[in-house]
């Protein structure tokens, strides 16, 4: 008998619009972790739960902060993400982070989602709800979000929450599994050590399957390990799958040595890249970006410095799409058709995303050449 496919949803969303309280009144599982979160009532880090669905699926939640200063937190989250819920407070509508957290969506080509206006409690005016439904509405359009369900919530009262639910079961009929029978990848999102245990590290599994005793290799460091012991949601298996949320009890390796961004993977079967052959498009806000602009690159969990050298041109302006060389300033784990998203250096700030198309390629030497060469792959 085949498995139900594993599937992860995530919310995104400005800071203080009820991402966590949201997740905690639908799972019973506080996915602020960290002292520092609940002394300050603010999420800093990525959190974790898991919802059983009335289908009799248990899924994967990431819970990501909303602050403008976190979102290289937000975006070690979204990468694995299968459906998210973008969630907009009732009483204060779309805000900045709103903006920003769908335009790396976008880029992540998240394949489906649902809208969650929260704090449905602390409104009375319906022409006001209706006003924020049409922003809401008008920033979707072109997304992947257009045409999604808007759902009404409220976390302290419990409204609208078996309506989500409902929705989310239904909306995961439609999304293809991630694929089992391929190699292991799984960006490490979290590392730490357990008494009477030792290093534990979680993510979700990219694709393929890990197993109780299975050797896997963690790049770029080109170590081998062997995980001991594998849980999912909490409870000891025998084995999990792609499209899981997973800890793994790594036994080879010190806890010191580990660090999120780095994968986990079947040996000997992904390089580590430094150049990167790519397409990108810029957001119509973003600056003009110069040839060899310093930007950070996102992908997976992993935040790298690059520069990014235009083959064709010598300007990228906003709402163009150009074909690339990224030179990464630390070896990365990257596939063809991976996507990306780029922030620049300084300000922080969310500037455009894209695709890989090659790994590892020759260094390009710029002009309608090296661009032909790269458009033809």
């Amino acid at each position: 008998m085949t498995a139900a496919p594993s599937f992860v949803i995530g919310t995104a969303g400005h800071i203080d619009h009820g991402k966590s309280a949201l997740v905690q009144a639908l799972t019973g599982i506080d996915p602020d972790r960290l002292e520092e979160e609940k002394r300050r009532g603010m999420t800093i880090d990525l959190g974790f739960a898991h919802l059983d669905l009335p289908s009799g699926r248990r899924v994967g939640i990431v819970d990501v902060p909303g602050h403008e200063r976190l979102i290289k937190n937000m975006l070690a989250g979204a990468g694995g993400l299968d459906m998210v819920l973008l969630v907009v407070a009732a009483d204060e509508g779309v805000m900045p982070q709103t903006r920003e957290h769908l335009d790396i969506l976008r880029f992540l080509r998240l394949r489906q989602g649902i809208v969650v206006l929260t704090k449905i409690d602390l409104v009375s005016d319906p022409d006001w709800t209706a006003l924020v439904e049409e922003d809401v509405r008008r920033l979707a359009a072109g997304t992947f979000l257009e045409g999604a369900p808007t759902v009404h919530v409220s976390a302290r009262t419990g409204e609208g929450l078996d309506r989500l639910v409902a929705e989310v079961d239904r909306r995961l009929d439609g999304l293809d599994a991630r694929p089992v029978d391929g190699p292991v990848r799984l960006p490490i999102d979290r590392v730490f050590t357990m008494t009477g245990f030792g290093t534990i590290v979680t993510g979700t599994l990219w694709s393929g399957r890990i197993r109780t005793g299975e050797v896997l290799e963690v790049l770029p460091l080109q170590a081998q390990v062997r995980v001991r012991q594998v849980q999912r949601h909490g409870e000891r298996a025998e084995e999990v799958t792609a499209g899981s949320r997973t800890a793994l009890n790594l036994v080879g390796i010190a806890r010191e040595a580990l660090e999120r961004g780095m994968v986990l993977a079947t040996p000997a079967t992904f390089q580590p890249a430094t150049l990167l052959d790519a397409r990108v498009r810029t957001l119509p806000s973003a600056p003009p970006l110069p040839h060899l602009a310093r930007l950070r690159f996102y992908l997976g969990t992993a935040e790298v410095l690059c520069r990014m050298a235009l083959l064709d041109r010598d300007r990228l302006r906003p709402g163009e799409e150009a074909l690339v060389q990224l030179r990464l300033e630390r070896p990365i784990v990257a596939v063809r058709g991976d996507a990306f998203v780029l922030r620049r250096y300084s300000p922080l700030l969310t500037v455009g995303g894209g695709e890989v198309i090659a790994v590892n390629p020759p260094r390009r030497r710029r002009g309608a050449a090296a661009a032909a060469t790269v458009a033809a792959l």
